[in-house]
C-alpha cells in the first residue's frame, strides 16, 4: 500500500511538473506571439475588420430594422441614400423585390461565416487526423490516404463542388458536404508532411524510449509542434471556401431563397447592373471586403509564426 501511495504521489507530480512547464511555455508563446504582431499593422487591421463582421452577423437582429426575406414592390429598387431618391430607411437600396439590401448583407454574413467556419473546421479534423496517422505509420496506410488525395486534387475545387452539390441537391447542409469532401486535403497534405520531418527529431525518439504510447506521441509530442502551421492554413482556406459558398451560391447550387446569401443576392442583381447597379454591387463588396481581411490577417500570421521566414 505504502509503495502504491508513493508511485500515486509521484505521477500527480510529474503530472503537474509537466503541465507547469507547458503553462509557462504557452503563456511566454502568447507574449511573443501578440509583441510580433504589433509589428504587423496590416494583420490587425485585418483581424479588426474580420471582428467588426463577427459582430455584425451576432448582433444582426439588433442593427437591422427589416426583415430579409420580405419586402414591399412599393419600395423596390430604391437607391441608397447618397443618391437622389434614396432614404435612410433603406441605407443601401432595396432589390427587385423591395427587400432592404443593408438588412440582407448583415443576415448574409450569418450564412458566410457559418459556412466557412464549418467548412474548414471539419476538413481540419479530417485532415489532421488522416495526415497524423499517414505521416507517423506511413507504409501501406500512408500509400492509400495519398493516393486518394492526390485523385481529389486532380479536380478543380469549384468544377468538383459544383459536380457533388449537382448530386446531393441545394441546401446548407450539402453545401458544407461538398466543400469538405475535397477541402481536406491541403490539411492532409500539410500535416503528413509535417509529421514525416518531426518523426525523426530527437524528442520523438526519447519519447519511443519512454514507453509512450504511439497515440501519445502523436497527440501530446507531436501536433503541438506543428499547430502553428495548421492555424495559417486555416485562416487562408476560410476565404477560400466563402469564395467558393458564394459561387455556388450565385450559379443556385448553394443557399436558396428567400435566406440571404451574398452569393445569390450577386445574381439577383444582374439584370440590373445598368439601372440598379447596388444591389449586386454591395454584396460583392462585402465578400471582397471579407476574404481580403481574411487574407491579410493570415499573411500576418505566417510572417509571425512561420521561422523559416525569420531566417535572414
Amino acid at each position: 500500500m505504502a509503495a502504491m501511495a508513493t508511485t500515486t504521489m509521484q505521477t500527480e507530480a510529474t503530472w503537474r511538473h509537466t503541465w507547469g512547464m507547458r503553462w509557462r511555455l504557452w503563456r511566454r508563446n502568447t507574449g511573443e506571439f501578440w509583441r510580433e504582431l504589433k509589428k504587423q499593422p496590416v494583420a490587425i487591421a485585418g483581424g479588426v475588420v474580420i471582428i467588426l463582421y463577427f459582430l455584425a452577423a451576432i448582433f444582426a437582429p439588433q442593427i437591422t430594422f427589416h426583415n430579409p426575406e420580405l419586402g414591399r414592390l412599393r419600395n423596390r429598387l430604391l437607391p441608397p441614400v447618397w443618391l437622389e431618391g434614396g432614404t435612410w430607411s433603406f441605407p443601401l437600396g432595396t432589390d427587385a423585390q423591395g427587400r432592404d439590401i443593408y438588412t440582407r448583407l448583415i443576415y448574409g454574413a450569418r450564412v458566410s461565416l457559418s459556412v466557412g467556419i464549418l467548412a474548414v473546421g471539419i476538413s481540419v479534423i479530417i485532415g489532421l487526423a488522416l495526415g497524423a496517422v499517414a505521416g507517423y505509420y506511413r507504409g501501406r496506410v500512408d500509400s492509400a490516404i495519398s493516393r486518394f488525395a492526390d485523385l481529389l486534387m486532380a479536380f478543380p475545387f469549384l468544377i468538383f463542388a459544383i459536380g457533388m452539390m449537382a448530386f446531393l441537391g441545394p441546401g446548407f447542409t450539402n453545401l458544407i458536404l461538398a466543400l469538405t469532401f475535397k477541402g481536406w486535403v491541403e490539411f492532409f497534405r500539410l500535416t503528413r508532411g509535417e509529421m514525416i520531418g518531426e518523426k525523426t527529431r530527437e524528442y520523438v525518439e526519447a519519447a519511443r524510449v519512454t514507453g509512450r504510447k504511439h497515440w501519445q506521441i502523436i497527440v501530446h509530442e507531436m501536433l503541438p509542434n506543428i499547430v502553428q502551421s495548421i492555424f495559417v492554413l486555416t485562416t487562408l482556406r476560410m476565404g477560400f471556401m466563402i469564395v467558393t459558398e458564394a459561387s455556388l451560391s450565385f450559379l443556385g447550387l448553394g443557399i436558396q431563397p428567400p435566406t440571404p446569401a451574398w452569393g445569390s443576392m450577386v445574381a439577383d442583381g444582374r439584370n440590373y447592373l445598368l439601372n440598379a447597379w447596388w444591389i449586386s454591387t454591395m454584396p460583392g463588396l462585402a465578400i471582397v471586403g471579407l476574404v481580403l481581411a481574411i487574407n491579410l490577417f493570415g499573411e500576418g500570421l505566417r510572417d509571425i509564426l512561420d521561422p523559416r521566414l525569420k531566417i535572414e
